[in-house]
């Protein structure tokens, strides 16, 4: 784990604590109990989502294989459970309503602990200097994991329990404005998810007639990082950058924070000639090839040298398609089921160019695609004077996070 307690200094007051000499910090079982048609709700890390415990998509397992667990792994209201695996992170605190058990997924008992906050843990979890700890210390290949020693380890500024609760109010009404921020956003690009469906009708059921087309036929290039060459051309010539250089490499966690300013990564000229065939302009559609594979994303222009990352495909459409029309085709309720469908693994998920090629989709007459990326386009501003609205960011809400763990705010 890194060692930041000699590096940064802190204010007067505070300390640097290893998780686990503050918090009681275990995890979920690592076996597999049989699923039950009844039972008492598994969760994983794929079950921690937004701050929220979605036990919709929980297996179920009896209730002495549930008893088994929690001899060892028995979670408590107020707990906070962290995923481990996949998706690093996702801390949620726990209000428990009913009983459940835990697998693959950190947990942070406070128990009678007069030394730490949940809620100022919680935001820790949360912020860049946790995230970094882990990323720096994450395992596996298509499948990463964090250790539940080095999730022991982690290292916290640690200030006394009065400021611990005062970061924490703060920091709550801040994070409250961005997820109101992010709720609105969401109900803009559902409006325009809308709009679609309203003029060109479902993709899948076709209602109005349309050309239908395999999705490989209006393709003119379907690349990505391997393309350049062998993995040990790539490692010979390409090396990630954390300070700014010539060429920004855009990843899947920057698409999906639309963050391409914080925590973000670089490679020189070099590299960035060397990935001749993945450079990105703007404009194309990017598909995550592996973990959330199938996910769909319109890379915006940058105005920069920017290259695409390893785990995605780069796409740009020939002459019978606009990019931004088919992105938002691929974003409706029917194009993300086609994707969906042709999305291999139990554990580690993966899309071939070749599933790629084979989603099935409507082709409408290029005016039709113009008119509706014109509206789209207006939907678009709308979306951006939202956010602009909110007068909260994830840039300043990020900013705010690391003055609060440097003793700052």
């Amino acid at each position: 784990m890194i060692r930041l307690g000699s590096t940064e200094s802190l204010p007067q007051g505070w300390r640097w604590v290893d998780a686990n000499s503050v918090m009681d910090v275990r995890d979920g079982t690592h076996d597999s109990p049989k699923s039950v048609d009844a039972g008492i709700p598994l969760v994983t890390s794929k079950n921690l989502v937004g701050g929220k415990i979605d036990f919709s998509t929980c297996n179920l397992i009896t209730e002495d294989d549930h008893i088994a667990i929690s001899k060892r792994s028995a979670v408590d209201d107020g707990d906070i459970l962290y995923a481990m695996i996949g998706t690093i992170g996702n801390p949620v605190i726990v209000e428990k309503q009913f009983e459940f058990s835990i697998k693959n997924v950190a947990l942070f008992k406070f128990g009678k602990s007069n030394q730490v906050y949940n809620r100022y843990i919680y935001h820790f979890l949360n912020s860049d200097l946790a995230i970094r700890q882990f990323e720096s210390n994450s395992r596996g290949g298509t499948q990463k994991f964090v250790s539940l020693g080095n999730i022991r380890g982690l290292q916290i500024p640690l200030p006394p329990l009065a400021e611990q609760e005062r970061i924490a109010a703060i920091l709550d009404k801040a994070d409250a404005i961005r997820r109101k921020r992010q709720q609105a956003i969401q109900l803009a690009d559902d409006f325009l998810r809308a709009v679609f469906l309203e003029i060109f009708g479902d993709p899948v059921t076709n209602p109005k007639g349309w050309e239908v087309k395999k999705f490989g036929d209006v393709i003119d290039v379907l690349t990505d990082y391997h393309a350049n060459g062998s993995y040990k051309t790539l490692v010979s010539n390409v090396t990630l950058l954390n300070e700014p250089n010539y060429a920004y490499m855009v990843r899947t966690t920057d698409l999906e924070k639309e963050n391409f300013t914080e925590s973000v990564k670089y490679i020189d000229q070099h590299a960035y000639e060397h990935l001749a065939k993945s450079k990105v302009f703007g404009g194309e559609i990017i598909i995550n090839k592996i973990g959330s594979a199938g996910a769909v994303y319109l890379m915006p222009v940058l105005n920069r040298p920017v290259s695409l990352a390893m785990n995605q495909f780069l796409i740009r459409c020939n002459k019978l398609a606009l990019n931004e029309f088919m992105f938002y085709q691929l974003k409706t309720e029917s194009g993300s089921r086609e994707l969906s469908k042709r999305v291999q693994g139990a554990v580690t998920k993966t899309i071939t160019k070749d599933a790629v090629r084979e989603v099935q989709i409507i082709l409408p007459p290029l005016e039709q695609q113009s008119k509706f990326i014109e509206i789209a386009n207006k939907i678009k501003d709308m979306r951006k004077r939202i956010n602009e609205s909110f007068g909260l960011n994830e840039s300043n809400f990020n900013s705010l996070s690391q003055k609060a763990f440097s003793g700052q705010l």
